[in-house]
């Protein structure tokens, strides 16, 4: 059943009021529906950086996001590639010097339906190894940060979760034995969402101020695609964004800017569009399958993510 808390049009940015002296931290601002984000919350008077692979690319979407709204805007990026331990723990050292409060972390970047097996350079299957391991790490570092804050960290998720085994394969975590670049990705999406609700549980009855939310953009024309999919998936991809199913990147943004901002949400939910099968249509409450927070599953990834990435969350 459609969610009607926010009305028939959905949740829409004309609900948040200012965020003047809120700081918010995102992972791929600079293209798709993260520029698009950061740009809303810009708008909104929220200071905000972005942790992108790419300088050029960077400093190009700081420029252009300080000419729409103004020199004096606080836009800035740190430069951090998702797929590299070593660089997302620098760029974290140096958000806790420079940033003193975090309002939200929003887990954006990703790589997806990547054609053929890349490990990284950790050793880990790059899908994996990029939108979770690295995600997994970043926000353990920050985390106090944001508890100082009364933050929330915001996981942008995928469709993708219902795809594939829809569980963890432990026993091959880079796929050696049958990669295939579809299952692997919904694979690397699920691993996010139960990072997030089993992070939800750790937090219980602890005291700690930290709210966890997870959301999906629906089917939006964005670069994820483009950055890392085969030729075939790039040119399918392509002739779908021409239909009505598939909505823009700013209408892709919505939930994550729902989670970062709207008070009231429940947590062990799944935010995005409602409309035809969750890919486009008015921003609410989704539905959320109970394979994403099957708990001994969720419990399991914990432990393996701690002692793969050799970081270990003090909750």
């Amino acid at each position: 059943m459609a969610d009607t808390t926010f009305g028939p049009k959905g949740w829409t940015p004309e609900r948040i009021g200012s965020l003047a002296g809120h700081t918010y931290v995102i992972t791929g601002g600079n293209a798709g529906a993260g520029f698009q984000t950061s740009r809303i919350l810009l708008s909104k008077g929220a200071k905000v950086v972005m942790l992108n692979r790419s300088a050029e690319r960077s400093t190009r979407a700081v420029n252009d996001l300080k000419k729409e709204f103004g020199a004096g805007s606080d836009v800035s990026f740190v430069r951090m590639d998702l797929s590299n331990l070593e660089s997302v723990r620098a760029a974290a050292e140096e958000l806790l010097k420079t940033l003193p409060q975090i309002d939200a972390l929003i887990c954006n970047a990703a790589i997806a339906q990547v054609p053929t097996q890349k490990i990284t350079v950790d050793g880990f299957e790059s899908q994996l190894g990029t939108n979770h391991y690295g995600h997994f790490v970043l926000c353990g570092m920050l985390f106090y940060r944001i508890n100082a804050s009364k933050g929330r960290i915001v996981v942008v998720a995928s469709l993708g979760y219902n795809i594939g085994i829809k569980t963890i394969q432990f026993d091959d975590m880079n796929w050696d034995k049958n990669y295939r670049a579809n299952p692997v990705y919904s694979q690397s999406k699920l691993a996010q969402m139960m990072f997030a609700f089993e992070l939800q549980d750790r937090l219980k009855g602890t005291g700690k101020n930290v709210s966890v939310y997870v959301c999906h953009p629906g089917a939006s024309a964005t670069s994820l695609i483009n950055t890392s999919g085969g030729l075939f998936t790039r040119m399918a991809w392509w002739l779908m964004s021409k239909t009505p199913m598939v909505q823009t990147a700013e209408k892709g943004a919505y939930p994550e800017i729902m989670c970062a901002t709207e008070n009231g949400l429940e947590q062990r939910a799944l935010y995005g569009p409602t409309g035809g099968m969750q890919t486009s249509g008015p921003v609410g409450k989704g539905t959320l399958n109970p394979h994403a927070y099957d708990k001994a599953v969720m419990e399991k990834l914990w432990v393996v993510s701690e002692k793969a990435t050799g970081f270990s969350w003090n909750i």
